[in-house]
């Protein structure tokens, strides 16, 4: 509920601080957060579709000094095949990566034509995320990269960048703002998985993981999935000592993030009575996507890598869209940011949520609206917070440009 007190000014009439009342996340009954890690498919499909992205993206700028039109934002990964057991195991039949979108293939120049290699660009991209991120995953026998890319072309003499990008799309970005203890812990639970270090003591944790988290009043409760790797244990035993490590490690984590009962269970589904190994989460890659799990851009985490029913969450794909002018990428980092900074540097806030929409075609720092709702401490003044907040607002969309190059050097999460 709000209680519908909205200020805005005349300088800046698309800028309004709205005053929300009622619990702030952290105060309600029931919560659910989810995070799909590393290697699960639609991470992986987005992540694929985020450094195509990057790799266009720098040899645009490289050879035509800015960044071209592209979106490969329909990226989507077809589950293989693969037998395992205790001990062993192999992949019978590659997992299938298509990348799909629009891409600037040619530039007309007074010269001629110049052709730009956008098959090698995707392939390299593709293979070098994969091979930088996987452990047991051959690229060159598990995987087939393939691409579908519909052609687009531009004019040397028309690449001359407006001063401000004008929006590609009619469309909205949200953010919000402190995330509350289940959303950090299910968030550095799965980091904590998939980090360098914890893979260099425990190498029998594979890079598919997904954490789902509920908790009611003060009790949490973690239902964690986490792929096995076959080759690493030989036993039902050391299956069993693979989960409790993980256990343990999640346990331990909880503790320094929060004071409340945390449960943790790990992969649920499994028949503790099979001791062959086929009806337990073992994995031959690290990845389910080797027996069927398929995966697909923009079905997994939203910009501050969590999924977050009871938030206010936009249904864009972050990763592959260009990050110029596609306000479905550009607005969503934009609110995450801004409503992060709003609550850090105003006083008196419990929670900042940010939604911004644009229209195509007009200045993407001119968005139909921008809104700071705000729930504010007891006692603390509307007036003030609705001052600071939205002169923060303007500030950072006078800096919006800015967010293109943070994405291009991967300086920002996107999920």
């Amino acid at each position: 509920m709000n209680d519908v007190r909205v200020s805005g000014d005349a300088m800046n009439p698309n800028v309004f601080v709205e005053h929300l009342s009622g619990p702030s996340m952290e105060e309600k009954s029931v919560e659910f957060v989810e995070r799909k890690g590393l290697g699960h498919p639609d991470y992986i499909a987005d992540a694929v579709a985020e450094s195509v992205s990057i790799e266009l993206s720098n040899w645009y700028k490289e050879r035509f000094g800015q960044i071209l039109h592209h979106n490969v934002d329909k990226v989507l990964v077809v589950g293989g095949q693969a037998w395992r057991m205790f001990g062993k195991g192999m992949v019978l039949h590659p997992i299938t990566i298509i990348v799909a979108g629009r891409v600037t293939t040619e530039v007309k120049k007074p010269g001629g034509v110049e052709q730009v290699p956008v098959g090698r660009l995707i392939l390299s991209a593709a293979k070098k995320w994969l091979k930088n991120n996987f452990r047991y995953l051959d690229v060159e026998n598990h995987v087939i990269v393939d691409y579908k890319i519909g052609k687009g072309s531009a004019e040397l003499a028309r690449l001359v960048e407006t001063e401000v990008p004008l929006a590609n799309d009619t469309s909205l970005g949200t953010g919000y703002a402190p995330l509350t203890e289940t959303e950090r812990l299910v968030f550095e639970a799965e980091r904590l998985l998939n980090s360098r270090s914890f893979k260099e003591k425990y190498p029998f944790v594979g890079e598919d993981v997904k954490i789902m988290g509920l908790r009611v009043n003060d009790r949490i409760k973690l239902t964690v999935a986490v792929a096995i790797i076959a080759q690493e244990v030989s036993s039902l035993e050391e299956y069993a000592y693979a989960k409790e490590v993980v256990k343990e490690e999640v346990l331990k984590l909880a503790d320094k993030i929060s004071e409340r009962e945390v449960d943790v269970q790990v992969n649920t589904a499994d028949d503790m009575k099979d001791l062959s190994g086929e009806k337990v989460y073992l994995v031959v890659t690290g990845t389910s996507a080797e027996h069927g799990d398929d995966g697909a851009t923009g079905r997994g985490n939203r910009v501050n890598g969590l999924i977050t029913p009871f938030r206010p969450m936009s249904l864009e794909a972050t990763a592959g869209k260009n990050p110029v002018s596609h306000v479905g990428k550009v607005y969503n980092v934009f609110a995450s940011r801004l409503a992060s900074r709003i609550y850090g540097e105003v006083n008196g806030l419990k929670e900042v949520y940010v939604t911004i929409l644009s229209q195509i075609g007009k200045p993407i720092n001119e968005p139909q609206s921008l809104t700071v709702s705000v729930i504010p401490e007891n006692g603390a003044g509307f007036n003030t917070i609705s001052y600071e907040a939205r002169e923060i607002a303007i500030e950072e969309l006078e800096k919006i440009r800015k967010i293109t190059d943070l994405i291009v050097s991967g300086k920002v999460l996107l999920f």
